[in-house]
């Protein structure tokens, strides 16, 4: 049984960092002079120049059209897609589709130059930082290509991405993506997966800038993307406090669910099963996150990418202290009844990764202030930070037991 088809790997965000390199790409800043006024001169220094390497994707940004639930099986099968891929398997044809997919006449935003030139150049908005995250999505550990829909890894790559900027507080401005993948996936598995990509590119308001092309024989997907909150107001998981109070957005454990279905229902279940939706489709929680940032209502805050019996660890090591949660307040999956038998909600809330959601802890003086929904996302109450370093579960009996690490890790079979 293999676990790992869909969980996020290393991510690393750094919110106001404005130097950045990894695998060949870097964002470098310039300067950022305020008078800056649209001259040449001051054109060419007020500016963050985002540095590619070989093979530069060239067009910026989205596509806004509705998700067509295709059958999966007609893509991968269509002999008439192995003749075309091997006609358009060329680099340059294949960056052309892709900047072709990704081109919009959208609103003015702070990508000055974006895919049309041998970089890209981002003007961070005044009294702002800038935040940036990066993210592996590769096949046959995050997703397959006989299970998830093309239309659907498109979307993922970015939205998990994007939930990395959603736990800093901040808004995404811009990604770069770099692509391997086979010849034969150049044609329509290739056009599926940038109508997902151009998707969800538009509804978080973050086109794409550049990045880099090659052929493999296995899909691999980096993404890093680009964000910006106010200064100083960047939520970081090393802030929390004893006697904070634990809340989670939404309920968990539902991307795992959907994935167990998945894999058990393959032939008998569809990408537009609602109970699919938040493993095909996640909602990076930004709006939640500002909400939280503008308010300055959450000491410390994360994603919960990989199950909150990992995460929560996390964020107490960070802060130097450890937390008490209780089972019987954890919103978990709501279940079928013909499911009740073989999978446990606790469980998946506890363990299960990939639904993106927010952990956050908050001072008990502003406890009253958190209301019972933020941006229409449910938040929930579920435990307490304490000064002994240690993740304490309260049964629903009233056993008090250590929290056991059962959630995603590459490193671990």
């Amino acid at each position: 049984m293999v676990r790992d088809h869909f969980y996020p790997s290393f991510c690393s965000s750094m919110g106001s960092t404005l130097y950045f390199r990894f695998l060949g790409q870097a964002v470098e800043p310039c300067s950022t002079d305020p008078t800056y006024r649209g001259s040449s001169q001051a054109e060419s220094l007020d500016s963050f120049v985002v540095v590619l390497v070989r093979g530069k994707l060239r067009g910026a940004a989205i596509l806004n059209e509705a998700h067509q639930r295709r059958p999966y099986g007609k893509v991968m099968n269509s002999s008439k897609h192995h003749r075309k891929a091997a006609k358009e398997s060329g680099e340059d044809a294949v960056v052309g589709r892709i900047q072709r997919a990704l081109s919009t006449s959208g609103p003015p935003t702070s990508l000055r130059i974006g895919i049309a030139d041998d970089a890209a150049v981002w003007r961070p908005s005044s009294g702002r930082e800038t935040v940036l995250t990066c993210d592996w999505f590769l096949q046959g550990s995050h997703f397959l290509l006989d299970l998830h829909p093309p239309y659907s890894v498109g979307w993922k790559c970015l939205a998990r991405a994007v939930s990395d900027i959603a736990a800093m507080g901040a808004e995404p401005r811009c990604f770069l993506m770099s692509l391997a993948l086979p010849a034969s996936l150049t044609s329509e598995w290739l056009n599926e997966f940038l109508r997902g990509l151009g998707a969800v590119s538009q509804k978080l308001n973050c086109p794409a800038a550049g990045g880099d092309t090659t052929r493999r024989d296995q899909v691999l997907i980096h993404m890093t993307v680009v964000g910006e909150c106010r200064r100083g107001r960047a939520i970081l998981r090393s802030r929390a406090q004893p006697g904070d109070a634990v809340f989670v957005s939404g309920r968990l454990g539902e991307a795992e669910y959907g994935w167990r279905l998945l894999q058990r229902s393959a032939h008998r279940i569809t990408a537009g099963d609602p109970r699919l939706r938040k493993h095909l489709y996640p909602q990076p929680r930004l709006g939640v996150g500002a909400w939280l940032a503008e308010r300055r209502l959450a000491s410390a805050m994360m994603d919960l990418s990989d199950g909150l019996s990992n995460d929560l660890p996390r964020l107490c090591q960070a802060s130097g202290t450890g937390a008490r949660i209780e089972a019987r307040r954890i919103p978990r999956p709501l279940l079928a009844k013909v499911h009740t038998q073989k999978f446990d909600a606790l469980s998946l809330a506890l363990h299960g990764g990939d639904d993106y959601e927010l952990l956050f802890t908050v001072s008990p003086k502003n406890i009253p202030r958190v209301p019972r929904r933020i941006a229409g996302v449910p938040v929930t109450l579920i435990g307490q930070i304490i000064q002994q370093k240690q993740i304490l579960l309260i049964a629903e009996g009233g056993k008090e037991t250590l929290l056991q690490k059962k959630g995603w890790d590459p490193f671990k079979t």
